[in-house]
């Protein structure tokens, strides 16, 4: 690149600066970002975690991808789901397959450490049991010497088994045994054929599995159990595609295509008080 090159693309990067906030367009934006396709949003997701990403008519649909999609129009790109199971998505952003994960991720300090993310929605999980049956639990401490169901890599493992470490064995109760699956649909089916007794899953796709099987199971839990933050998936030092994404979240959320989305999934919006709490910290 000439002197003259480095110059001009000082300049244009200066004045892009100095008008954030007064009069920057979105297709500036879009210019800077290192994004994967001009135009675009690729983004991992496992479709297999109704109500936020799921296939339906070979067509991806969900919270999460409806959500995506008004961002990526506010800011002039269409959005491409990649379907991945949940094990591939942080190696496939990382090795370039995808910009980035849209797949209802918890953010946790242990992917902090690998991925940057940007919170989007307030979460949390819930118990799910067999209508009828005696086992209805309340709350994790309740696993102690029971059959637990769940998705494997899930952020709530991680903390039950520190609880039956730290609470059942302490307290001389049976452990909690646990049993992972590749996809949430996979535990909720050996919950119904009596592989496991209970399973624990996101409070939104509990409600969505209540449905879906025809009440057949109950959400047994009364209150949110491990409150987090939702949140994009970025690649380290991507930081030009997550400035994008924040200033198109930023723009979204005051559309009322935002406000008739979160209506229609009965989800909220994370304040700045449960940003502030429930973000980790940066490691």
């Amino acid at each position: 690149m000439t002197l003259y090159a480095r110059v001009k693309r000082s300049t244009i990067r200066s004045v892009v600066t100095g008008v954030v906030g007064a009069s920057i367009s979105f297709a500036s934006c879009n210019a800077l970002a290192d994004f994967k396709e001009p135009g675009k949003i690729i983004a991992g997701s496992d479709m297999t975690f109704y109500p936020y990403e799921y296939m339906k008519d070979n067509t991806p649909k969900g919270f999460d991808i409806e959500f995506l999609a008004g961002l990526g129009k506010v800011i002039g790109r269409q959005t491409v789901d990649v379907d991945t199971r949940w094990a591939n998505l942080i190696p496939g952003l990382r090795g370039g397959r995808f910009d980035i994960i849209n797949s209802s991720m918890y953010i946790t300090a242990d992917r902090l450490k690998v991925i940057d993310m940007i919170p989007y929605l307030k979460s949390g999980d819930a118990i799910l049991s067999i209508k009828g049956a005696a086992y209805q639990p309340k709350v994790p401490e309740d696993f102690c010497g029971h059959k637990v169901g769940s998705m494997a890599g899930t952020a709530w493992l991680k903390p039950l088994k520190k609880l039956s470490k730290d609470y059942c064995e302490a307290k001389g109760l049976k452990p909690i045994s646990i049993s992972e699956y590749p996809t949430d649909p996979q535990a909720t089916q050996a919950m119904l054929s009596h592989a496991v007794e209970v399973q624990i899953t996101d409070a939104a796709v509990a409600r969505g599995i209540v449905e879906k099987t025809g009440h057949r199971v109950v959400i047994s839990s009364d209150t949110l159990i491990y409150p987090v933050l939702n949140g994009w998936g970025v690649k380290k030092g991507n930081e030009e595609v997550r400035q994008a994404l924040i200033k198109g979240l930023k723009a979204f959320s005051k559309t009322p295509e935002y406000a008739a989305l979160l209506k229609k999934y009965h989800f909220k919006a994370p304040t700045a008080e449960d940003i502030a709490q429930l973000m980790p910290k940066q490691p």
